[in-house]
């Protein structure tokens, strides 16, 4: 869990992320453990990020979005508030898995009736994100690569990405995105779900 500088103080946007990760459970009437074999991810696990005790890594979000049939830009947008149409770029929000060295910049969050949304990512070197399932089945979406390389593995095939490329596919099963360095990665997501 990310704390403010001074007191401790948690992040409002983890307290309204442990909320709606909750609220999610208990919309759908499933218990801690039916979330857990559905996930995969421990009863423990689960309990302490829906009261807020931990901040969830990506593997976790990646593993609850799957389950929830959301993309991961939709959970935190759903936890934000109302999106404006003009998002300035100090206003955007940034969210950061430092022990996977990976960095989401929610450039335009997803909004009501809008179904494009764009992500601004940032791997450090090294860093390697595997991602079991889609969040929705068939989701459409074009990597365009900003700075760096990055490895993406997409249906059996894996695809290296440098500065200026563009890859797109719909997501039917594992993705893994890896930045073999030396420098970070930085790329852009059109997600079309």
């Amino acid at each position: 869990m990310r704390e403010g500088a001074e007191g401790g103080t948690r992040d409002p946007v983890d307290v309204r992320l442990a909320e709606r990760l909750a609220g999610l459970r208990a919309e759908r009437g499933w218990s801690l453990d039916e979330l857990a074999r559905r996930s995969g991810v421990s009863r423990s696990t689960l309990s302490r990020a829906e009261r807020g005790e931990i901040s969830p890594t990506t593997s976790l979000l990646g593993r609850l979005c799957a389950v929830h049939g959301r993309t991961m830009s939709q959970l935190l947008g759903e936890v934000e508030a109302e999106p404006a149409q003009l998002v300035r770029a100090g206003d955007q929000t940034v969210w950061t898995d430092e022990t996977a060295g990976f960095v989401r910049r929610s450039v335009s969050p997803p909004h009501t009736g809008l179904r494009a949304e764009i992500v601004e990512s940032r791997l450090a070197p090294g860093a390697d994100l595997a991602y079991e399932a889609p969040p929705v089945h068939g989701m459409e979406q074009h990597i365009w690569m900003l700075d760096g390389t990055v490895e993406i593995t997409v249906g059996g095939a894996t695809h290296e990405l440098r500065a200026g490329d563009c890859l797109r596919f719909r997501l039917r099963g594992p993705t893994r995105f890896r930045c073999p360095g030396p420098d970070g990665a930085r790329y852009a997501v059109v997600v079309v779900p």
